[in-house]
């Protein structure tokens, strides 16, 4: 499993728009695929929109010129009048509405299933990427991703996509016709062309440096909402609310000067292409309305001429101010993108066809076992761990904290690639298992049970999701938890608050056993299921776990010395080695043992 990724932390350097990461944010589009008919005849239209604005300065032009003694003939030399050209206008604006309609309708279909499969994309790799990934990125920085970056695709399928290709089009088609209505005027205006070509890339690559930057400072201040309210319970006991406003309201400025920086440079560019562009246009018009006077044009040759150098001129600086955005949405596709070409776990591989679903005894054997975390090489966790555990058997593992007990459990779940050695259950390392079929037949009640905010039997059934109500009653008298539920209005039905924080941490703790029992797992995990419960509650759940380990082997990952007199052998790890082993009166009648010491500090406690 590779646990190497990049990661979101917004302090990372900012990568320089290349051909290749032009390129590479392009893809993207791939998304739009199973539109592309959509897309395409939504396109059409719009191409068949702009041409009729495009038309609007030419029957202009020709009104202009019928009403100053200058009639229109059509090529069989009927003479056209001012209705017969006024009713043709209204055609072409009732046709054009109907035409910007249809490729609304159609591009914001586009947009929506495309951002929806992005979005979906995203979240499926989310789910798929190893535990590593998550321990290098904050939560808040990955949600900005599914939330933030996907929002500017959005805002460009439907908006920016439509508007730049309608203001090139302008461009284009309006030049063409000011040429074709003088070229030395179309020469004299097209001058200014050059200067405002090469500052649109200045400015551009300085607004598109500057927008990453705001995305980043937004993604800091998310980051911190998110910490805040997973954590409240902390906060409020720290009376730290004050503090937490201040460091988002902090972060907060920063998002806002980065952005008012950004929006600076935007409206400087914008500013000089209006007061350079637009001032250019009053020159030639100036220079138009000599050759008028002079009878070198007409009234409606200097008016389609007019209204065409000022379509030229919004379509130039609308253009700078979507380069902007093109540069924006290029950036959080290749952010995008980079989440999706991390390298997933090798989760739900295609079953063969006609095998039977895989059946584990629960053989559990440690083979010399070494680990280091990928981002600390240099610091061994577990050094040279080696035990097996017969199926059915029931072991412990004890020790003080940061031993290694936790990552003993969590490499048999293959959430770490092991450094050295091999884990085998049923005499096969639990690298050639599909990890999916193997995490099936493991079940966990960890020490900080997490529950899901909707209902105790949408909990309890996430062990088994199709289980019938009387699966899940059954399943909740095995775990001690169908007295409180019953006590409940109601009943299975009650909704459990964010994270289960309507429930006392006994009942998290029982419906996390029901949730295990239901499931039915060939092995189960117990990290320090009761170490924070009081005695009653403790009672309580030490039986729901006591019915939930019958024929199963099971590791239990202990706090409470008490709770594990009964196992068939106990570990004691320490920096990351097994330093002892065998049953409770054993290791309990070892004087000079960690295991006896422990024993006493706890007795002595208590």
């Amino acid at each position: 499993m590779n646990t190497s990724g990049a990661t979101l932390d917004p302090d990372e350097p900012k990568k320089k728009l290349t051909k290749e990461s032009f390129q590479r944010g392009l893809r993207i589009f791939r998304f739009t695929l199973p539109y592309r008919t959509k897309f395409v005849v939504g396109t059409v239209l719009l191409t068949l929109s702009s041409a009729t604005t495009m038309a609007f300065p030419w029957i202009i032009g020709k009104l202009a010129d019928t009403a100053s003694g200058h009639p229109v003939t059509l090529p069989n030399g009927t003479i056209v009048s001012i209705n017969q050209i006024a009713l043709g206008f209204a055609v072409l604006i009732l046709l054009q509405g109907l035409l910007s309609f249809g490729r609304i309708w159609l591009f914001t279909q586009v947009s929506e299933f495309t951002v929806r499969d992005i979005r979906q994309a995203l979240y499926k790799k989310f789910v798929s990427l190893p535990i590593a990934y998550f321990e290098k990125n904050r939560v808040g920085a990955i949600t900005s991703r599914i939330t933030s970056d996907v929002g500017i695709i959005q805002d460009s399928f439907s908006l920016t996509l439509a508007e730049l290709f309608r203001q090139v089009m302008t461009l284009i088609a309006g030049i063409t016709f000011i040429m074709i209505v003088s070229v030395k005027l179309s020469l004299f205006m097209l001058m200014t062309f050059p200067p405002i070509v090469v500052l649109a890339m200045v400015f551009g690559k300085k607004i598109r440096v500057l927008a990453r930057t705001t995305q980043d400072e937004l993604a800091k201040t998310n980051v911190i909402v998110e910490e805040t309210l997973q954590g409240i319970n902390t906060v409020k006991a720290f009376t730290n609310e004050q503090f937490e406003t201040t460091r988002y309201t902090s972060s907060l400025t920063k998002t806002v000067r980065a952005a008012l920086k950004s929006n600076l440079y935007r409206g400087g560019f914008v500013s000089f292409v209006i007061i350079g562009l637009f001032g250019g246009i009053v020159l030639v018009l100036w220079r138009a309305a000599t050759l008028v006077q002079a009878g070198q044009m007409t009234i409606g040759d200097l008016t389609q001429f007019a209204l065409y150098t000022m379509f030229i001129g919004a379509s130039v600086a609308g253009l700078g101010e979507l380069y902007g955005k093109v540069q924006s949405t290029l950036g959080a596709s290749e952010r995008i993108l980079e989440i999706l070409d991390e390298p997933s776990e090798p989760t739900h591989l295609p079953r063969v066809a006609g095998l039977a679903p895989l059946s584990i005894r629960g053989d559990i054997d440690y083979c010399h076992v070494a680990f280091r975390y990928p981002t600390r090489p240099d610091l061994p966790v577990l050094k040279d761990i080696s035990f097996d555990i017969q199926a059915g058997e029931k072991i412990a593992l004890v020790g003080p904290s940061g031993a290694g007990k936790s990552t003993i459990v969590q490499l048999l779940m293959q959430f770490y690639d092991l450094s050295e050695g091999k884990i085998l259950i049923d005499g096969r390392p639990v690298s050639q298992y599909d990890l999916t079929e193997l995490r099936r037949h493991i079940g966990i009640v960890p020490q900080e049970t997490i529950l899901f905010g909707g209902s105790i039997r949408e909990n309890i059934a996430y062990g088994k999701i199709d289980a019938t109500d009387e699966e899940i009653s059954t399943t909740a008298r095995k775990a001690n938890a169908w007295q409180f539920i019953e006590s409940f209005p109601e009943g299975l039905d009650t909704l459990v608050g964010e994270r289960g924080i309507k429930l006392s941490g006994g009942q998290r703790q029982r419906i996390a056993i029901a949730r295990a029992i239901l499931k039915n797992p060939a092995i189960l995990i117990l990290d320090e299921a009761t170490s924070s419960l009081d005695s009653e509650s403790e009672k309580l759940v030490q039986d729901a776990m006591d019915e939930l380990m019958k024929n199963r082997t099971s590791i239990i990952i202990a706090h409470r010395l008490s709770t594990i007199r009964k196992v068939d052998k106990i570990l004691v790890i320490d920096g990351g080695r097994i330093v002892e082993q065998g049953t409770h009166d054993q290791l309990a009648h070892n004087d000079n043992g960690l295991y006896a010491n422990l024993l006493k500090l706890q007795f002595e406690l208590s």
